[in-house]
């Protein structure tokens, strides 16, 4: 058989079959008018999940507490691997498991083994590669945060794992071929006297890749649109010998992208179903998102496509269901359905907590330790609509950390701004003891500092930008913090910054909203330079930002956690009247709203 260059038979062929042998269904469509034959029905399941985010225990680290929300969900592998346990004893036919990416990163238990003990240089088994190799997946599609901490560790997790990691576009730069498994086939047994059934799945991982880790993938990795990715691939799973085609997908459905039209699309999901014939069904993640079942018309066949995505962090898994039968010597597909199972059902299951068990605690212990005491409690809750403290103390930490390393460079002149986002609205500093939990739970991604220069002109241009977070309100109307946002901008896209005073008039068309921009009392002018501190995920383009994607004049590639974390260990105390400077505030013609 021949193979795509680059390729080789092993990642191609999965050389297991499913355990489970299926006992035949009775078609009612297959039988005969005189009742004198019937064709016999198989049933294939497969459950996937997606965004496990380095969740393993039901355990909220920050809270040093098991997980809960208003909703009473449950995460982590350990609550999947027992639902997909129970229904794996209770299938009647074959299962198979596929995950669709964001795994390696999102919580300090994936923080810990990625930095503060990184298995590329302990020699650990990563504690996602332990959880996942109890439950027995089949594949898994690497997620954009899969790319966060380097191709050295992604490469070390990969080797790490039971079963093969997909991703068809992610092409290597000094090759022009996939860098990774673009698919695999899977032989499945259906009984004793069936043929065998071969189930193609391709893996897609997301193309804003090049610009939210950037520094890690430059001129080693080009990540090609998966679209076209699809359309290349299913063809040649088809002709391959591919009864079935799924793809796992780590991008959304909603055809739209969060950084514009210079990369391929971000959430292409749907549009891969319409445009590319060929496929059955796609397990989708990154939008975190709980899509039990879709089903979109390929545009070519007329085909229904059925889509799913099982929300975040383990809190559900995806059930697919495809009743298959045989006709004229091939496999055909004659019903197929998909629902959403949560995963607070069923107790953790125990062989995948005993597997990480000490690495679990290990990082309890470390998200213990106290690293300075506050004198009052610092509450990131209004973060997002008012100028707070505990804000003001990441733009500190990122200000005072440029401008020291910029000292008596051609830059040392300049003032230093900074720019922060709310990420959390539940962080919160408790008056007395902080501990290195809190401090995660305020920053709690894993950005490096960076500095750009920006003007006036610049800086207007960004906190216009930032400002479209809000809804308009009209002067007098009342204002709901609980509303005050446009839900279609996350958190993490609105910036504020420190080191100019600025209002912000949500009576005011988006664009126009910035009425007053100055430093001590005079106005900013527009060819004013700034030197502005910034995280590398805004700096790299992330949320869109205008004219922050420029060459950097600071990049020690320092944590911003970390430094957050250092400069508390070093005072040894937080204290509001360190850092705390109340410089911006929204407005209706200039009244505070607030």
């Amino acid at each position: 058989m021949t193979l795509p260059t680059g390729v080789s038979r092993r990642s191609v062929l999965a050389a297991s079959a499913a355990a489970t042998v299926a006992a035949p269904l009775v078609s009612s469509s297959g039988a005969q008018a005189g009742g004198t034959a019937v064709e016999k029905t198989y049933r294939l399941t497969v459950l996937g999940t997606s965004d496990t985010h380095g969740n393993v225990y039901n355990w909220d680290y920050y809270k040093d507490a098991e997980y809960d929300d208003s909703a009473h969900n449950d995460v982590g592998v350990a609550k999947l691997a027992a639902l997909v346990n129970k229904l794996r004893a209770e299938a009647t036919g074959p299962v198979l498991v596929l995950d669709a990416g964001d795994t390696i990163q999102g919580t300090p238990l994936a923080t810990y083994y990625a930095k503060q003990e990184p298995i590329t240089s302990t020699g650990e088994k990563h504690p996602m590669a332990r959880a996942m190799n109890v439950l027995h997946y089949d594949a898994v599609t690497l997620g954009n945060h899969e790319f966060n901490y380097g191709l050295p560790l992604l490469n070390l997790w990969i080797r790490q794992l039971g079963f093969p990691a997909l991703a068809a576009n992610a092409i290597s730069v000094k090759t022009g071929r996939p860098a990774f498994t673009p698919y695999v086939i899977k032989k499945v047994s259906l009984g004793r006297h069936a043929p065998t059934l071969r189930v193609g799945i391709l893996g897609l991982t997301n193309p804003g890749s090049a610009i939210w880790d950037r520094a890690n993938v430059e001129g080693k990795l080009e990540f090609a649109d998966m679209i076209a990715t699809a359309a290349k691939w299913v063809p040649i799973m088809r002709a391959r010998g591919a009864d079935v085609v799924l793809i796992s997908a780590h991008g959304g459905d909603s055809g739209t992208s969060s950084y514009g039209p210079e990369l391929p699309n971000e959430n292409p999901t749907a549009l891969i179903a319409e445009q590319v014939p060929g496929i059955d069904a796609i397990l989708f993640g990154h939008a975190h998102r709980e899509v039990p079942q879709r089903f979109v018309a390929n545009l070519k066949t007329g085909e229904q496509v059925l889509l799913s995505e099982p929300s975040k962090w383990g809190q559900r898994l995806t059930k697919m269901d495809f009743d298959i039968t045989r006709v004229k010597g091939q496999w055909k597909i004659t019903t197929k359905a998909a629902t959403s199972l949560n995963t607070n059902t069923v107790e953790a299951d125990p062989k995948v907590l005993a597997a990480v068990r000490r690495q679990h605690e290990k990082t309890v212990t470390y998200v213990n330790q106290v690293v300075a005491a506050s004198t009052v409690e610092l509450s990131a809750a209004t973060s997002r609509y008012e100028d707070t403290p505990i804000l003001d103390y990441i733009n500190k930490v990122q200000t005072d950390t440029v401008t020291a390393a910029l000292a008596g460079s051609e830059y040392a002149s300049l003032p230093v701004l900074s720019i922060a986002a709310p990420f959390s609205r539940t962080a919160v500093f408790p008056q007395g003891d902080v501990k290195i939990k809190d401090v995660a739970g305020l920053y709690i991604y894993d950005n490096t500092l960076e500095a750009v220069v920006l003007t006036g002109a610049e800086v207007k241009a960004y906190l216009e930008y930032s400002a479209k977070y809000f809804v308009t309100h009209a002067a007098g109307a009342p204002v709901n913090p609980e509303t005050i946002n446009d839900p279609a901008v996350p958190d993490y896209n609105y910036d504020v910054l420190s080191g100019v005073d600025y209002d912000i008039d949500i009576s005011r068309p988006v664009g126009s909203r910035i009425t007053r921009l100055q430093i001590g009392g005079v106005d900013v002018a527009a060819d004013a330079r700034f030197v502005v501190a910034v995280n590398n995920y805004r700096r790299s383009g992330g949320g869109s930002f205008p004219g922050i994607v420029k060459t950097q004049v600071y990049n020690a590639q320092q944590e911003i956690r970390q430094l957050l974390i250092d400069w508390a260990q070093a005072k040894g105390r937080i204290d509001p009247a360190d850092f705390s400077v109340r410089n911006w505030q929204l407005v209706r013609e200039g009244v505070p709203v607030f």
